[in-house]
């Protein structure tokens, strides 16, 4: 008798997410912990694991999103006040215990003109819930961070909002490798103690102490040599300035440069969902 196979599990799939504990990490960023048994089966890859996250409407108890096989035509179907608001963010840290039950942690950059997603992170308290596409499986396509095996060391560059996937990349680097790291922040103490066993030198561009912009900063720095991995996230124009100094100045293959707009400045997420809709159209 043969044995048919398991069933391949898909890499993505809809977790239902409970708040448990919040906590003002700065000015800036807010961290909040989800758990539950809605979370059973979430596997994040860790660096800058990315998934999305639906938020309810105020006066909403939970978010409406279709879960079925079609449910992003479904989700587009309804009134805009009605279904869920839709924001891509990174899974700063997952724990699991030895009971099986998991934490993950997402941490979300606040802004003085900030949208329903920063208005629900400021507001959030212990058993609300969400929903969230995430990973079922570690190694899935929403982990970007991935230096080639030859890579003799790593630059990164990342504003506040790619501040949670730079930290937990930095996390994962491997003992002794080298990093050159810039982290671009709005306030003096947006600082984090950050943790890495690479040997990794960290500058921290503070806008309101009158940083230099991310070009101007790597363009004045002496890299080190050998075979460089690249990857920066943030800003879509601050994100396309450095990738065209990188690769057209300092003549870094193009290949080996991961490069990610987060956002646009005057842009919602909604619009640049739309945008990218209509180019691929």
């Amino acid at each position: 008798m043969t044995t048919a196979p398991a069933p391949a599990i898909t890499p993505f799939r809809f977790f239902g997410l409970t708040v448990l504990r919040t906590r003002r990490l700065s000015p800036t960023m807010h961290r909040i912990t989800f758990g539950g048994a809605g979370l059973d089966g979430f596997a994040a890859g860790g660096r800058d694991q990315s998934l999305s996250l639906f938020l309810p409407h105020p006066g909403q108890p939970e978010p409406v999103v279709p879960t079925g096989e079609d449910w992003f035509a479904e989700w587009r179907a309804l009134p805009e006040d009605v279904r869920a608001v839709m924001r891509s963010y990174t899974v700063r840290a997952q724990r699991r215990a030895a009971d099986g039950s998991t934490e993950v942690d997402i941490d979300f950059a606040l802004h003085e003109e900030g949208g329903p997603a920063c208005r629900w992170a400021m507001a959030s308290a212990p058993g609300q819930s969400l929903k969230a596409l995430g990973p079922a499986v570690e190694d899935n396509t929403a982990v970007r961070f991935r230096p080639p095996q030859d890579t003799d060391w790593v630059l990164i560059w990342a504003d506040e909002t790619a501040l949670p996937a730079a930290s937990a990349a930095l996390e994962w680097l491997p003992a002794g490798l080298t990093a050159r790291v810039w982290l671009e922040v709005p306030h003096t103490k947006d600082r984090q103690a950050l943790n890495t066993a690479a040997r990794a030198r960290i500058s921290w561009l503070v806008r309101s102490e009158g940083a230099p912009s991310a070009v101007d900063a790597v363009r004045a720095a002496e890299l080190p040599g050998g075979t460089p991995y690249v990857w920066i996230a943030g800003e879509s124009s601050g994100v396309r300035a450095l990738r065209r100094h990188l690769v057209q100045e300092r003549r870094f293959d193009r290949r080996r440069v991961t490069f990610v707009g987060y956002w646009r400045r005057g842009l919602s997420e909604e619009q640049l969902r739309a945008e990218a809709a209509a180019e691929d159209a």
